[in-house]
């Protein structure tokens, strides 16, 4: 509060009839903090042979280590949320704090915290696969390879349902083998898939339990990348691809539900996907682009994925493209132009882990340091039939339900 020059000269002169408020924002830059723990010895008076009693020391990650959940929620979300690598880290602390933790240090506190994260990991799979509709996609990513100091490629594969949790699970492969361990035996539904010869592969061996629908949006960039040859063709069949586009975001702001988008999609959509295919046949059956053309490449490939795209109009859950899942791995590719490799094979399962904890936080706006200093201090006194109240979409349920409860007690 700062008060005027002359009402701090003669106070009672003057009577307070307001204020004038005004507010900057500031920020302190983060700190360390050394927390002690004290546990006094006591020993019976009078009884000088009995052995003394003691506090148990409260549950922690790893007993004997410096790391409290406060700092490794930090060093994770700085890495996987952020973007900066544990080198970088590791020079911050030092240069800014005079606190030297040592990257070897930095790498064994996160794949600790990987550790404990692994079973709310493996419920968050659970119940991503639960809804029988799963869209999925893959991105590579570079590991070191023992030994020689070269890098290998291996791959991320994401998957998850629209407005449910996604999982990244790592392979260091891209083979369609790689998803017997990604999607269970007993799953039975739609996947969701770009035109990856992989999945097609995958799906066959299931037999009838897998439905594979199309990504209207590969099909399309196909088009977008041979406008340039071909403006007039690419040109009008993307004025027809935007007309879908524009049904399914009246319907997306409308809200509607699984049976209003199928009836929507069926009167409208059909329409429009039948005479985009219409054309297309007339282009290839009049051969007048070739086949290696870019024009040629977009339409054997759109009707070879053709019967795939026509699936989303029966069923009212699917959407018309694979681009939630798709959003969902491009933090991983913002992470990969900083750290450029991964340390080892085993640093992808570590990876797949947190960035799956990160992203539900994003798709659910919790702040990652919160929700990851809460479950790192809570988790070492839970049992594993807790582990379910600790997903971030139980944990933000729970954080809605406490602020609900304080609102209506005031």
């Amino acid at each position: 509060m700062i008060e005027p020059e002359p009402v701090k000269a003669a106070p009672q002169l003057w009577r307070r009839i307001g204020e004038e408020v005004s507010e900057r924002l500031d920020y302190e830059p983060a700190r360390f903090l050394r927390r002690r723990t004290v546990r006094p010895k006591y020993v019976r008076r009078g009884d000088l042979d009995a052995a003394p009693v003691i506090a148990k020391l409260p549950d922690c990650l790893l007993e004997r280590s410096m790391v409290a959940p406060g700092l490794l929620a930090h060093i994770i979300v700085s890495k996987y949320c952020d973007h900066m690598p544990l080198y970088r880290q590791e020079s911050i602390y030092w240069s800014r704090h005079r606190v030297w933790l040592p990257r070897q240090t930095l790498a064994e506190w996160v794949g600790l915290g990987a550790h404990w994260l692994r079973l709310i990991y493996r419920q968050i799979r659970q119940e991503a696969l639960d809804g029988g509709y799963v869209q999925i996609d893959e991105t590579p990513v570079r590991y070191l390879e023992p030994g020689n100091g070269k890098t290998k490629l291996g791959y991320l594969w994401t998957y998850g349902a629209p407005r449910r949790d996604v999982v990244f699970h790592w392979e260091t492969s891209r083979a369609a083998g790689c998803l017997d361990n990604i999607i269970p035996a007993g799953f039975s539904g739609t996947l969701q898939c770009d035109g990856y010869a992989g999945y097609t592969a995958f799906a066959k061996g299931r037999g009838k339990s897998i439905l594979l629908a199309g990504c209207m949006a590969h099909v399309r960039r196909k088009f977008c990348e041979a406008k340039d040859q071909s403006p007039k063709v690419a040109g009008w069949l993307l004025r027809q691809f935007q007309h879908l586009y524009a049904i399914e975001e009246n319907l997306r702001r409308s809200r509607a539900g699984p049976a209003l988008r199928q009836a929507v999609r069926a009167g409208q959509s059909r329409m429009v996907i039948e005479r985009i295919h219409r054309a297309l046949l007339r282009l290839k059956a009049r051969h007048r682009f070739l086949p290696r053309s870019l024009m040629g490449s977009a339409i054997d490939h759109a009707l070879a994925q053709w019967p795939s795209l026509l699936i989303y109009l029966d069923d009212g859950r699917l959407e018309i493209d694979n681009n939630l899942i798709e959003n969902a791995i491009r933090p991983t590719a913002v992470g990969k132009k900083n750290w450029l490799f991964i340390g080892e094979a085993r640093a992808g399962e570590r990876g797949a882990i947190l960035y799956t904890i990160i992203e539900n936080c994003r798709r659910r706006g919790i702040d990652p340091y919160a929700y990851l200093k809460d479950v790192f201090t809570r988790l070492p006194s839970m049992n594993n039939r807790q582990i379910h109240t600790l997903t971030p979409k139980a944990w933000a349920r729970e954080r809605l339900a406490a602020a609900a409860s304080l609102q209506a007690v005031a």
